[in-house]
């Protein structure tokens, strides 16, 4: 058979059969499909009927016609027969759950009981012997069960729109309403009652400059004044009595008003003079003005008696909505775009798209207001010559400004009361605008309710569902200046006329208040005396639904008489005019200009349009305009639709909308075409039984369409030639209501019966597309999404109705039509080729019509054919035409737009032939296979040279599954390192793979498992590409700032088993060979100089999900084989995979949900612009992308996301709401958490399986690395079970890879079994108990010790305790006693040291948890805190790696409190222990030779001393061999405290560290570092002379039993530099307050020496006194600089004031002064913040020695205000007048009074007695030195004082002069050596003591 013959297509014309594949065929290249429809005839199922047979066919009822019935809103049916409208839609046969309801069950964590310190439960199986091969076998079943079926559904929904495509479900049509108001007019009362006014309503919208609803017109008056009027309205319809109005508004809009005009009848006198009575006359003044009123009321009786018909304009105001809405305020108003919104119908939810229009029109919301009832009193009177429209717009205008000029003139005084409300959902009593009564009307009697026709500001593209036909005609204006004679009162007569006989005015014209329904004219009201009046009326008429060219519209315009004259009748005919209301076979609307004749119309008048050729020559224009409701004629044959619609549909772009919902909804009349169905009003529906499912429409998403953008494009004139095609065969087909034409005859008969040999819509449509050329065709090609689908539907339809569904498919459509088809694919591809760069938009929408129609296409045609027609357009648009091309990528995101729809079948996975066996055909007939496709079709043992190719992009893969081939190819060739592939590109394909797979997860038909390992061949060649692609996914483990992207950011920082490595874990693991004691090893390789091509980590994970979720599904017989042949480098890259999916899909954590939350809120609109900038800049078809998904165009509301077809799911999570849901959080943090599970799961499956088959130390080396890294993760339990099971099976086949090998990987197998051990859920610590338990016992069994694992478990605990904050000892407790239990139970070593050797191990850890105990109470105090840290470092003085490792944690605490010089001193303390071992390793000139070296930066610096060899050697395995026991690990340490003592501005120190540095890069000749060394020393020595603050000290007493260990210590602390008493003394107060209770704390307040027998037992006691550094006088001399001053601080001193009778303070006389001297342990800085006191001593200063040293601080005081420099005479002065001032208490002279006036008794005293005379001397010439120095400094100014100063000075010396000049003569005599002194006080210090001169 030929191609040409069945398909017709000179393009395919191929010999299929002598066509042969070759070899191999690139990927750029399409293959040739197999012969579908052939390969599945000659392959019958083999299967039994069930899930796996739908695999193989589509389902019998795929297509299916339905009938549903239409909804009627109102009682009456409309008045034109009703239609049905035909849906294609997707049924709901197989309706599938949506992926938000499917089951997510969260990881149950029991929370252990703390109390409670039994044991955990023992595993049963643990201490047996079991065979390899049974735990593996055991392991791999238990993984299987409690599995999530469908992977994708805990991952979030595709986010772009690249989603797989379904068709969407079109909803029944409704008929559109806006937001709806309800009006009531309740009361109209004027000043005075003197003849009826008749008021309407109308909205206007003044921006838009349109008026938005038909006129409501209202009767207020009382029934007195319509009394009047009987004559003219004798029989008056209830439907004109309405008083309240519904308006609905489509587009919200705070420039909307409520027009309200009144009008009365006609009389005489212009508007002016007639309002005048209401403006001035009050009916309180009717005394005054009665016979004014009783004359007016006379008047107003006979105008309505004469002229009653005729009306004339009074006057008007209007209310501004948007102050009804604003003002009132909204009731409960939320954002429409809100997450918890009702999803409404249809058209709700297009009113919600209206509502929220751009940022002002927010506050427009007419839904949800509080009702309002308003008094307008200030009506503005109407002026003749300004009644048009536009005069109105400016009126309006005019009164939102403050100053409007209305508010100037006069009103007339009225009270209108009227109620504005939100309209309720089903009003009763309510008349719709054709006056039919809506649903539910209760009672006809009833005054009803009128639904006000809305005219939207702009169009709304909607299907109309009922029949509306009515007209509203607007005379605006006449002009008869050039009309002679009285012509000057004018009314306009309008009729409605069937015929030119007066008696065919057809009563078609509605009534307007309290008068009929129907009238058979209306008339315009009069403005007395203008001959060129304007008018507002509207005349509103419901035209019949046949109209011919007789039907017309006559205006006759007549004078009014206003006073009754004799001969001179009422009305006098002045002129006529009309207008013919077909033209060409249409309605005519819009605005005319019309000649008014004199003459009556000619005869046969009707059929001509009025002209000046036979009118009367006197021309008299007149302004009409008209304008057509919503003609759904329905009657009018479904053809005229066609000539109508679709002539204008190839020119507007902009009505696709409506557009499509008329090709979903096509109208069909019951009496022609469907007879057979005999039902009342019904929609047809033609659908897919299938039901694309509707989960597919993945529930967290809404949708775009691409194949139908709203697109606007440039409206041209209707072309002939489109009126040519397509309404060539109007006659012919009249008579047809359907898609396929039916001839009369054989409407009655049944279905089945052959059809008439006419043309059919389908056929004639592809043919005259495919022969037209020029304007056509490009108009076509412009809205060719509309033909496509028009073409589907005919063929739909004529399948069904012509019983064709049932026959082969090659035998369903004539050779004619097909090859029609192809030819027109041909032509399209072609198009798309040539004018990609040219018309981007139109190609997009072009390309994505055709992927819908050749989608379409699967359902209908033969399948082969149609992927041959995917095959043609792929030769077409391909990149190899594109070497020269502009913009490749853009190509090929129109393949991947393509391959994406057509790959949107909903049998997607039928057509991939999932069961064919993969074996190259040897004859072209695949049926040559058949014998065997039975049993092989469903077999998963496939022949071993087929494996590889299964896995493998082969030819023979590509051929057989022809679609899954071509999507893999273009991934494949995306994702090509030295590809193109731009991000957007990578993002597209991989979520356009993502979406497909999610669709088979959510799909109910796949559920099964060996359904879904045959979906999964489908996609077995990702494995290998991701593989491939490896080293351009991002980074997942690299948590550096410039990779950070979302997921990858979020880790905790206080977990130590990131791979990174932050400081403070750094510090704490250092020293043990853990795995962070190396670079990462999981790294994956970067690629030098291209990370532009690298996946962003959004794609990454996408990427990796599609991959597990191929490994989840695949056979796992077929994974095992094909590992089996990998070689071992590749095996290590695919374990690299796998250790990157676990980094990918860790869980996160509600925390970090919340933060990424956050942050997607928090995107700024502007980082949004910016981005859609990159995005268009990169490639033109996307901008129209993004414009859509920012859904703000400026036309359509509705865009084209809502009544589209096509829709696609897009939106990740909420990109809506405005606040992050804590329930939503919750639900999101379960779903992640079985994702991660998940995944884990996967990978540890496949993981394991490598080993079986390829048995290779690096692979097991890298199983091992895979299995570690998921235990570091945050694992579920159900996960971590499984992962221990396996681990303790791997350890148990291969102990030696831990016990012989790199200690490294043993380090972090017991880091992590141990971390697992305080895990707070108890399956988890029983796993890891027995794990651990086990290693112990392996490592035993080896070497008759478990000295390896013992050591490495004792260090992984101190690391453990240093770093983790989520770190529980009770729990781990726990677990130690259950390793206890095991050792107990386990009979066979029971022998054997083991035991012991466990209950050891177990002991020791249980000490080091009692500190870490101690630790976590002391959590929230520092200094407690670093002080057991201290203690622990102390308590490991034996293992100087664990000791290291302590003192890094001290100094990581150090660093995060900001105490950087104590963090120095740890490290420097590391440092010199680093030192110290090394030194005993190696005898090196350069390196330091101990704690001895380090001295000069600190004296605490020798307690690091090593412990003698005998105790402890370096060489012993295991100690020291930490990574910073080298020497790059001794220089790190140095220049990590260089470091931190820069950051503590000690600087001098940084010089003593370089000093120990520096020989030693020397001896490596490294003079990069010296250099930088030296530049480093040269900032810190400038630095030096900087402004610097160290410390501040203050002692600290801790009384009273509640202190437990601190109880009557003492310690010095080190405060931040200018810390007041008062801070650390809240700062502690505040903190032990919260530990004892408020009252439990007390503040001793002095620093006397405190008795404890005096002290509450129950109370907890601080004394806190601030103390200075002290310094002994020969330290003095050492001690020069600032910082010599503040460094290396052991000696502290502090004064207490006190009078022997126990006060503070007293005379001078009675003054003593204790001073106490404190003595630290170590120096300060040191590695705490607080040392104790060890020694303490007491001096007593006697009252003359504390008035020495008063007098001392004087002198010192003065000597340095006068010799500063430069001077400070301020400074000067203020020390002068303390000195010298007369004022001063206490002052210099009364010292002198008191002490010299005589001379002591006690011989003891005569020393101070001359002393204090000696500094009374000194202190007078320090005075005069500094009065002379003040007088060189003053201004004249300062004179008088200065001379002041000087009198005081002399006064004083005066009265010191005979006291400081007496002299002891006892003091020249020797003194007898004084005996043993009674107490130590100053007479015993030899500084003290005077020498005899």
């Amino acid at each position: 058979k030929q191609v040409s013959r069945e398909y017709g297509s000179p393009q395919l014309s191929k010999k299929r059969a002598g066509a042969h594949q070759p070899v191999s065929v690139p990927l750029t290249e399409v293959v040739e499909p197999v012969d579908y429809e052939e390969y599945v005839s000659s392959h019958p199922p083999g299967a039994e009927p069930g899930p796996l047979r739908q695999l193989l066919e589509f389902p019998s009822d795929d297509l299916e016609l339905l009938l549903q019935e239409r909804e009627c809103a109102t009682i009456e049916p409309p008045a034109c027969p009703n239609a049905e409208f035909c849906l294609w839609q997707d049924d709901s046969k197989r309706h599938s759950v949506s992926l938000d309801d499917t089951p997510r069950g969260s990881w149950a964590s029991s929370i252990f009981d703390l109390k409670n310190s039994t044991p955990d439960a023992l595993l049963p199986s643990v201490l047996e012997r079991t065979a390899a091969e049974d735990m593996d076998r055991r392991n791999t079943e238990n993984r299987q069960q409690c599995r999530h079926t469908d992977l994708l559904g805990l991952y979030p929904a595709p986010d772009e729109d690249e989603a797989v495509e379904r068709c969407a479900i079109p909803e029944v049509p409704n008929e559109h309403s806006g937001q709806r108001i309800m009006v009531k007019c309740l009361s109209l009362k004027f000043e005075i009652e003197i003849e009826p006014i008749f008021g309407s309503l109308a909205l206007y919208d003044v921006r838009e400059k349109k008026k938005i609803s038909e006129d409501f017109h209202f009767d207020l008056n009382s029934d007195q004044m319509k009394s009047l009027l009987r004559p003219h309205s004798p029989h008056v319809a209830i439907s004109t009595l309405a008083r309240s109005a519904i308006f609905s508004i489509t587009y919200p809009s705070p420039d909307i008003f409520l027009v309200i005009k009144l009008e009365k009848v006609l009389q005489q006198g212009d508007i002016g003079e007639c309002c005048e009575p209401y403006m001035v006359m009050k009916e309180s003044d009717s005394t005054k003005h009665k016979e004014k009123l009783e004359k007016l009321r006379t008047q107003a009786e006979q105008m309505c008696t004469r002229l009653g018909r005729f009306r004339m304009p009074f006057a008007w105001t209007a209310i501004h909505l948007l102050n009804i809405v604003s003002s009132v305020g909204g009731l409960d108003r939320s954002d429409s775009d809100s997450d918890t919104e009702r999803k409404g119908t249809w058209n709700e939810r297009k009113k919600k798209g209206f509502e929220r229009m751009s940022v002002g029109e927010d506050m427009c919301n007419f839904t949800n207001f509080r009702p309002a009832t308003l008094t307008v009193t200030n009506f503005f009177k109407q002026e003749g010559d300004r009644l048009s429209d536009e005069d109105l717009y400016k009126f309006l205008a005019d009164m939102r400004r403050p100053s409007s000029v209305l508010r100037r003139l006069r009103p007339v005084t009225a009270q209108l009361k009227i109620d504005i409300s939100p309209a309720p959902e089903a009003p009763h009593y309510c008349l719709s605008p054709e006056l039919l009564h809506v649903k539910p009307y209760p009672d006809p009697r009833v005054r009803p309710t009128k639904e006000v026709l809305e005219f939207p500001a702009r169009y709304v593209y909607t299907p109309h569902t009922t029949y509306r036909n009515m007209l509203y005609v607007y005379p605006q204006s006449v002009n008869f200046n050039s009309r002679q004679g009285s012509v000057r009162n004018i009314a306009v007569k309008v009729q409605f006329m069937a015929g030119e006989d007066p008696s065919q005015a057809m009563p078609v014209i509605f009534g307007k208040s309290s008068c009929a329904e129907f009238y058979k004219e209306a008339y315009t009201q009069v403005i007395y005396h203008n001959k060129s009046p304007e008018f507002y009326e509207e005349v509103k008429m419901k035209i019949p639904a046949n109209l011919t060219d007789n039907h017309h519209l006559l205006f006759t315009f007549y004078h009014i008489s206003c006073q009754p004259k004799q001969n001179t009748p009422l009305e006098t005919p002045v002129g006529y005019t009309w207008i013919p209301l077909m033209q060409h076979g249409r309605l005519r609307t819009g605005s005319f200009s019309l000649p008014v004749s004199v003459e009556k119309p000619p005869p046969s008048y009707s059929v001509l349009t009025p002209d000046l050729r036979y009118m009367d020559t006197r021309v008299v224009s007149v302004q009409i305009k008209s304008q057509q409701r919503d003609a759904a004629d329905t009657e009018t044959a479904y053809v005229v639709y066609i000539q109508l619609i679709l002539s204008k549909m190839a020119l507007q772009g902009d009505q696709n909308g409506y557009l499509c919902s008329y090709t979903e909804c096509i109208p069909l009349s019951p009496s022609v075409g469907l007879a057979s169905y005999d039902l009342p009003i019904q929609y047809a529906t033609l659908s897919r039984a299938t039901a694309r499912p509707s989960s597919l429409l993945l529930s967290r998403s809404k949708s775009i369409s691409n194949s139908n953008p709203d697109l606007a494009s440039t409206p041209a004139t209707p072309d002939e030639e489109v009126q040519r095609i397509i309404g060539s065969k109007a006659s012919e087909r009249a008579c047809n209501r359907m898609s396929a034409f039916i001839e009369t005859a054989s409407i009655l008969c049944p279905p089945s019966r052959q059809i008439a040999k006419k043309v059919l819509l389908h056929e004639e449509l592809a043919l005259q597309w495919v022969v037209s050329s020029s304007t056509v065709r490009e108009a076509s090609l412009q809205q060719a999404w509309f033909f496509f689908q028009l073409m589907v539907k005919s063929m739909s339809h004529h399948l069904f109705l012509s019983s064709r569904l049932d026959m082969p498919r090659r035998q369903r459509f004539p050779d004619r039509f097909v090859d029609d088809i192809a030819a027109l694919v041909c032509a399209i591809s072609a198009d798309i080729a040539s004018r990609y760069h040219k018309d981007v938009e139109l190609v997009e929408r072009l390309n994505n019509s055709l992927a819908f129609f050749l989608n379409d296409l699967l359902s209908l045609m033969d399948r082969g054919f149609v992927f041959n027609l995917v095959r043609s357009y792929y030769k077409q648009v391909h990149i190899n035409k594109l070497h020269t091309a502009q913009n490749p990528s853009s190509l090929t995101a129109l393949r991947m737009d393509f391959i994406r729809i057509v790959c949107s079948h909903e049998h997607y996975v039928t057509l991939n032939l999932p069961c064919a066996t993969l074996s190259p055909p040897a004859s072209p007939s695949p049926s040559t296979s058949s014998t065997t496709s039975q049993s092989s079709a469903f077999s998963s043992h496939v022949l071993d040279q087929g494996v590889v190719s299964m896995f493998e992009l082969s030819v023979p893969f590509r051929q057989q599954h022809f679609l899954s081939g071509l999507l893999l190819a273009e991934l494949s060739l995306i994702l090509e390192p030295d590809g193109e592939g731009v991000f957007f590109l990578h993002k597209k394909t991989i979520s356009a793979l993502h979406s497909l797979l999610c669709s088979h997860d959510a799909d109910p038909r796949y559920t099964d498992p060996q359904v879904r390992s045959h979906i999964a061949q489908l996609y077995l060649p990702l494995i290998p590409i991701v593989m491939e692609t490896l080293a351009q996914l991002h980074d997942f483990t690299d948590t550096s700032p410039q990779r950070v992207r979302h997921a990858s950011a979020l880790v905790d920082d206080n977990d130590p088993d990131n791979s990174t490595i932050s400081q403070s874990v750094a510090m704490a693991i250092a020293g043990s060979p853990l795995p962070h004691s190396k670079a990462n090893p999981f790294t994956l390789p970067s690629v030098a100089g291209r990370q532009c091509s690298t996946l962003s980590a959004e794609c990454s994970r996408m990427l990796l999900v599609c991959f597990l979720w191929v490994l989840k599904n695949a056979d796992a017989g077929l994974l095992e084989r094909w590992v089996s042949d990998l070689s071992v480098p590749q095996i290590n890259r695919l374990l690299d995979l796998l250790h990157l999916c676990l980094s990918c899909f860790e869980y996160k954590g509600k925390k970090a949900l919340q933060r990424i939350n956050s942050l997607t809120f928090k995107k700024s609109q502007d980082m949004k612009a910016r981005l859609e900038e990159a995005i268009l800049g990169t490639i033109g078809a996307r901008q129209e992308m993004v414009r859509r998904c920012r859904g703000t165009t400026e036309r359509s509301p509705y865009g084209g996301q809502e009544n589209v077809r096509w829709r696609k799911n897009v939106t990740h999570w909420r990109q809506n709401a405005d606040r992050v849901d804590k329930s939503e959080v919750e639900q999101e943090s379960v779903v992640d958490g079985n994702l991660a599970t998940e995944a884990a799961l996967i990978t540890l499956s496949l993981s394991f399986e490598c080993i079986y088959y390829r048995y290779h130390e690096s692979v097991l080396v890298g199983v091992l690395r895979v299995l570690l890294h998921s235990m570091a993760g945050n694992q579920s339990a159900l996960f971590l079970q499984h992962c221990f099971s396996t681990q303790r099976a791997l350890v148990y086949k291969f102990p030696e890879m831990l016990f012989e090998e790199d200690t490294e990987l043993c380090a972090d197998l017991c880091l992590r079994l141990l971390r697992h051990c305080s895990s707070s859920v108890s399956s988890v610590r029983s796993h890891a108990s027995a794990s651990l338990y086990l290693l112990m016992r392996q490592n035993f069994e080896i070497g008759n010790n478990f000295a390896r694992v013992k050591m490495q478990v004792t260090m992984s605990l101190s690391s453990l305790v240093g770093t983790s904050t989520k770190f529980n000892e009770e729990h781990l407790r726990r677990s130690l006693k259950t390793i206890l239990t095991y050792a107990e139970d386990d009979l066979e070593l029971r022998d054997s040291p083991f035991p012991e050797q466990v209950q050891d191990l177990v002991f020791n850890l249980h000490m080091i948890l009692t500190d870490t105990v101690k630790m976590k109470e002391h959590q929230q105090d520092p200094e407690m805190l670093i002080d057991l840290m201290y203690r622990i470092a102390k308590g490991y003085q034996n293992s100087p790696d664990l000791r290291l490792t302590w003192l890094q944690n001290m100094a990581g605490k150090h660093s995060e409190r900001g105490n950087h010089a104590e963090a120095a001193h740890c490290l420097v303390h590391s440092a010199a222990l680093v030192a110290e071992y090394l030194n005993m390793l190696e005898d090196c000139r350069y390196l330091p030779i101990g704690c001895v070296s380090f001295q000069s930066i600190s004296s605490n610096v020798l307690e690091e001393s090593a412990v003698s060899d005998d105790i402890l050697s370096p060489e012993e395995e295991g100690i020291c061999s930490g990574k910073y026991f080298s020497e790059s690990g001794l220089v790190g340490l140095l220049e990590h405290a260089a470091a931190s003592f820069n950051m503590a501005a000690m600087y001098e120190a940084i010089n003593e560290v370089y000093k120990i540095l520096c020989p030693i890069h020397e001896a490596n000749r490294d003079f990069k570092k010296l250099a930088s060394v030296h530049g480093k020393l040269q900032d810190a020595f400038n630095k030096v002379y900087n402004q610097r603050m160290f410390g501040t000290y203050f002692r600290v007493g801790f009384y009273g039993c509640r202190f437990g260990d601190l109880d009557e210590q003492e310690f010095v602390y080190k405060e931040p530099s200018i810390t007041k008493l008062a801070e650390i003394s809240h700062r502690l107060e505040e903190f032990y307050a919260e530990r004892f209770g408020d009252d439990m704390v007390v503040i001793i307040k002095d620093s006397n020496p405190v008795d404890k027998n005096k002290l509450d037992p129950n109370k907890a006691y601080l004394q806190i006194t601030y103390v200075e550094p002290f310094f002994d006088t020969y330290e003095l001399k050492e001690r020069i600089t600032y910082f010599d001053k503040n460094y290396n601080l052991r000696t502290f001193m502090y004064c207490t004031p006190f009078t022997l009778d126990g006060r503070a303070h007293g005379d001078l006389h009675e003054q003593y002064k204790r001073k106490t001297f404190l003595t630290t342990s170590h120096a300060f800085p040191y590695i705490k913040t607080r040392i104790n006191v060890i020694h303490k001593e007491e001096i007593i200063l006697m009252p003359m020695e504390v008035a020495i040293e008063d007098m001392q601080k004087k002198t010192q005081e003065l000597a340095f205000a006068t010799h500063q420099d430069p001077a400070d005479p301020k400074m000067l002065q203020m020390v002068l007048q303390g000195c010298v001032g007369t004022t001063v208490n206490q002052g210099p002279l009364e010292v002198a009074q008191v002490f010299l006036s005589e001379i002591p008794e006690d011989p003891k005293l005569f020393r101070h007695h001359n002393k204090l005379r000696l500094c009374f001397k000194d202190f007078t010439k320090r005075c005069e030195d500094a009065l002379r120095k003040n007088k060189s400094l003053i201004g004249p100014d300062q004179k008088e004082y200065h001379r002041e100063l000087e009198r005081n000075y002399t006064k004083l010396r005066e009265a010191l002069f005979p006291l400081i000049n007496r002299k002891i003569p006892q003091l020249y005599r020797p003194l007898p050596l004084p005996t043993t002194p009674t107490q130590r006080n100053s007479l015993s210090r030899s500084s003290f003591r005077r020498v005899d001169c």
